[in-house]
């Protein structure tokens, strides 16, 4: 019993031994690589472990790069699908749009052909009509030829009936000379002289249209000194045979003065921009004002009441003159190359003439014709009835101011070239020529005026001297007061006083 379980026991220990010893085989074997490696010197190790390290890195960067232009090929194709799927949305709207098209089109062209049939038959219609007047015409010229043939005896008889009348007015005329030879031989011989006397041309103080001229002292001294107007004092004007002085301002205020004691007389208001140049009218009941507002206002001297507000101009207005023979008319100028011709009656603008230059200045020659001086230079002359230029001439570099004389003989012309050119209005050829040291024009302000008879010319300037020169002479007289430029001269129609305006809005009174 004992010999079975030792047997046993041994048979046990075989196979746990054998059962080791296949193990420790196993492991030899698995650990053979390791204990391999281990057994190798360590510099042999690293240079493997690099190499393959650096294979490894190469590979997962071409991976990367791989990686990156299968990412960019997904976008690129990503987003032509997104394209091709708006084109194609796009193309369905469009096939839409032509089918839509495509349906109109049918019905205007089966309209368009009922308009054809209904043409073709009106044509048709027309055509009979034409062969039927046509037929009717050729009856009509057949007449019409009677009609000639009939006048052509007519005036045949009718220069017969007037050869008779000349003849008979001959013997009239014949009779008539007879009668003045025996006339003139009986000593009467006062019927022609009383004609010419009559016909002459001469406008004699009794008759009608006579207009007198005041003599014009040449004033010497400041009289009255008269603070006008906030800001500068931009133009003067008298009214007609009176004392009475009208100046406007950049403080948009219109004002009537007392010029022998400065009291002011009355104040107009409705202006909304700086006063850049007066008028009085022709009737010497209104005064106008032409403004930086683009806007003409027209006001009644006595009352003061704005009777007119001239609108139309798309920039300021800078000029306006009066007619002084046509009766409630006036022209201006602004600076976006217009001549306006208004009637102030009524307040409307009866003619718009284009100028080919902006126009600073302008002024009334007669009833019919404008003069204009122009930042080109020149000097126009307009037909303000058929809105056309009639002359032109250079007169400065540019002109600043044009003023006509009293007696419509004169044009006055003033520049930057701080010259003042005097015109004869029939040939507009210069006829004299006005400077003198430290007279320099006040530029885009400066207005020269003529004395009433016409034989002095006064200009401010820039220096607040007053220069007068002349006309017949050229002397020159400068007065001195002003303290700032001087902007603007007028002269009373009685002869005195002179009237001038300054930057600082100053106005002096001289005598």
């Amino acid at each position: 019993m004992i010999s079975e379980e030792t047997e046993k026991g041994k048979l046990a220990i075989k196979r746990a031994l054998r059962a080791l010893k296949k193990r420790h085989l196993v492991e030899e074997g698995a650990h053979a690589p390791a204990i391999d490696a281990l057994s190798k010197p360590y510099a042999t190790q690293s240079l493997e472990w690099k190499e393959k390290a650096e294979k490894l890195e190469m590979e997962l960067q071409q991976c990367y790069k791989a990686q990156s232009r299968l990412s960019e090929q997904l976008v690129v194709v990503v987003d032509e699908s997104r394209n091709l799927k708006t084109l194609v949305q796009e193309k369905e709207a469009l096939i839409t749009e032509l089918q839509n098209n495509f349906y109109q089109t049918s019905e205007e062209n089966t309209q368009l052909k009922e308009e054809l049939e209904e043409k073709t038959r009106a044509v048709d219609l027309l055509i009979a009509e034409n062969q039927s007047l046509k037929s009717q015409s050729e009856d009509a010229l057949a007449k019409l030829r009677a009609a000639e043939a009939e006048n052509k005896s007519l005036i045949d008889r009718w220069m017969l009936e007037k050869m008779k009348d000349a003849e008979k007015l001959n013997e009239a005329n014949a009779m008539y000379e007879e009668m003045l030879l025996k006339l003139r031989a009986a000593g009467i011989g006062g019927i022609q002289q009383n004609a010419q006397k009559q016909t002459d041309g001469i406008i004699r103080r009794t008759e009608s249209g006579y207009l007198h001229f005041n003599d014009s002292p040449l004033p010497s001294f400041c009289k009255v000194t008269i603070q006008a107007h906030q800001g500068g004092c931009g133009s003067l004007a008298f009214q007609h045979n009176s004392d009475r002085l009208i100046s406007g301002g950049q403080d948009r205020t219109v004002k009537i003065w007392d010029p022998h004691t400065g009291a002011l007389i009355s104040s107009l208001q409705g202006s909304v921009g700086s006063v850049l140049d007066l008028a009085v009218s022709n009737e010497n009941r209104s005064v106008v004002a032409a403004c930086s507002s683009n806007n003409l206002y027209v006001w009644e001297i006595n009352g003061g009441r704005l009777r007119h507000t001239l609108t139309g101009n798309i920039n300021k207005v800078c000029s306006v003159d009066t007619s002084r023979v046509a009766a409630f008319t006036a022209a201006s100028a602004s600076l976006d190359h217009t001549i306006k011709i208004w009637d102030l009656n009524s307040g409307f603008c009866i003619n718009t003439i284009m100028s080919p230059s902006n126009c600073n200045s302008l002024a009334f020659v007669d009833r019919d014709t404008v003069c204009s001086g122009h930042v080109d230079g020149n000097l126009r002359l307009w037909d303000i009835r058929k809105g056309k230029c009639t002359s032109e001439v250079a007169a400065h570099p540019q002109v600043t101011s044009v003023c006509v004389s009293r007696n419509g003989n004169f044009i006055l012309t003033s520049g930057k070239d701080n010259v003042h050119n005097l015109f004869d209005v029939r040939t507009l050829e210069v006829c004299g020529t006005f400077r003198a040291g430290g007279n320099q024009v006040v530029t885009g302000w400066g207005r020269p005026c003529f004395s009433p008879d016409g034989n002095f010319i006064a200009a401010g300037s820039s220096d607040g001297n007053i220069h007068i020169w002349s006309r017949v002479s050229g002397a020159v007289t400068v007065l001195e007061g002003h303290s700032s430029a001087v902007l603007s001269c007028a002269w009373s129609e009685r002869g005195t006083p002179l009237a001038s305006a300054d930057r600082n809005g100053n106005v002096y009174i001289w005598t």
